[in-house]
């Protein structure tokens, strides 16, 4: 992009847990922790090359990541499979239910092309969650 000289755009995916760890995920935390850190950097980085570095953090999405995440936690735990997810949901998300990647996906489109101006930014999905 730097040597094409039109500029462009990056987005970052990170989590929600960038903004707000969870426990006995701090391993996953601190990574998105660190994809934040290096988005905003990238965006300082590459600004006088008009390259808009952005991210975004999805909170609790419906995938088989989140299915590994309830099972290993429930075994850890010494809950059903399905407990930890509701618990999380239920304590988080005021909606009730988790997202599905096509809310992640449609949020991202509109963000991607909108934020010709915003740099140095996140977009957190948060589901209506209390974060």
């Amino acid at each position: 992009m730097i040597n094409q000289g039109r500029g462009g755009k990056i987005t970052g995916a990170a989590s929600a847990v960038a903004f707000r760890p969870f426990a006995m995920l701090s391993h996953y935390s601190a990574s998105k922790f660190a994809v934040r850190g290096f988005t905003q950097a990238f965006a300082m980085e590459l600004a006088e090359h008009k390259i808009i570095v952005n991210g975004y953090a999805p909170g609790i999405v419906g995938t088989a990541m989140w299915d590994l995440i309830d099972e290993e936690l429930g075994k850890t735990r010494g809950v059903e499979k399905g407990d930890t997810i509701k618990k999380y949901t239920d304590d988080l998300i005021l909606l009730g239910r988790t997202s599905v990647p096509t809310d992640v996906s449609k949020c991202i489109s509109q963000f991607s092309w909108t934020s010709f101006y915003l740099d140095f930014e996140f977009l957190i999905i948060k589901q209506l969650s209390s974060f």
